[in-house]
């Protein structure tokens, strides 16, 4: 099976609300583990066993901002603003969609068309971002809104997700950096139980930073540019462990793109900070990581691409395979999964 074929995914397998209101805590999610050899089911808080002493995780310490808000057109329709970017000149990239999280960006939106936000606010839509077309992004005027998304801004949601849940429930254990439109949602699993169970193992953990936009998984878009920090303790450990023929596992496919962006041919990281425009895919497959915790992805999401290039297209295919005949739940709210290449054989 290749996983960017368009699979059907039953409006059943979506999660709907958080563990939590399940009735489970996070680290109870679902946990498939495929390394190439075997695929076995579990639950998260099992993930300390699956790995060895000597691997590193990578997680990202990025928050979730309150990044939708409310507004209108000028021509009065009802538009939910999803805040997706800050830019270096502090302005930011947006997405409007119709309200009550409607799929799609509103249509036949163009530069200098007005936002009406709470609080006597407005926006003006100024160029296509990143790109001229789909115009789906939108660089805007949009700057000090930090104040803005404290009072009137919600997580972002898609459809399906049919009821608001507060920003607690979209935030890890590791955010501490505010910046990310949507959660970095791999690391939401972990627990202090599960840490201690991961440092009781002898598995050391590292941070990187890389604030998401939107991923809109209706349109099954690239990643756009993303704004990232890999600090130098980090670079060192991940250097350090491969020296030591240990592993580097990515918590998310965040850190991995952080990762990624800044390791050589031979797969060394060094220091790094700014704006990562990395796709990875056939064309540049991992170099660092050697696998990765990660959620479900939709059909066709570029993110597919990416688990590719780490973990390889048999991995996770199968992973898939299995996902679904076992009724794994998608999205943020849902299951988990541990994708590792296989390792080598020394000759």
């Amino acid at each position: 099976m290749n996983v960017l074929t368009k699979f059907e995914l039953p409006e059943s397998f979506s999660a709907t609300e958080p563990p939590e209101a399940r009735g489970i805590s996070r680290d109870q999610v679902r946990l498939l583990v495929s390394d190439g050899h075997t695929i076995t089911h579990g639950r998260f808080a099992d993930l300390p066993r699956f790995l060895h002493r000597g691997d590193l995780l990578v997680a990202n310490d990025s928050a979730t901002l309150a990044a939708a808000v409310d507004g209108r057109l000028a021509d009065g329709r009802p538009v939910t603003v999803h805040f997706a970017t800050e830019l270096d000149d502090g302005t930011w990239v947006v997405e409007v969609r119709p309200a009550v999280d409607a799929a799609g960006p509103v249509p036949g939106l163009e530069s200098g068309d007005l936002v009406h936000l709470p609080a006597r606010t407005a926006l003006t839509l100024l160029d296509p971002y990143p790109d001229a077309a789909p115009k789906r992004l939108w660089t805007t005027d949009a700057r000090n809104i930090a104040r803005l998304l404290k009072n009137h801004g919600r997580p972002i949601t898609y459809g399906y997700v049919p009821r608001r849940w507060p920003l607690a429930d979209y935030q890890t254990i590791f955010g501490v950096t505010p910046g990310s439109a949507e959660m970095p949602s791999a690391g939401r699993p972990f627990t202090p139980g599960v840490l201690e169970g991961l440092r009781a193992e002898g598995v050391s953990l590292a941070r990187i930073t890389l604030h998401t936009g939107v991923s809109s998984p209706e349109s099954g878009e690239p990643p756009s540019p993303e704004r990232f920090v890999v600090p130098a303790e980090t670079a060192l450990l991940v250097n350090s462990t491969h020296d030591a023929d240990g592993r580097v596992i990515a918590v998310g496919t965040t850190a991995t793109r952080a990762l990624e962006s800044v390791a050589d041919t031979a797969g060394r990281v060094s220091p790094g900070t700014g704006w990562t425009h990395l796709i990875l895919g056939p064309d540049r497959p991992a170099r660092t990581v050697g696998g990765l915790i990660t959620g479900w992805h939709a059909p066709g999401a570029s993110h597919l691409l990416l688990l590719e290039a780490v973990a390889g297209a048999a991995v996770v295919g199968r992973a898939y395979q299995e996902a679904l005949a076992n009724r794994y739940l998608w999205h943020e709210f849902g299951d988990s999964a541990l994708l590792l290449a296989p390792r080598r054989t020394q000759a």
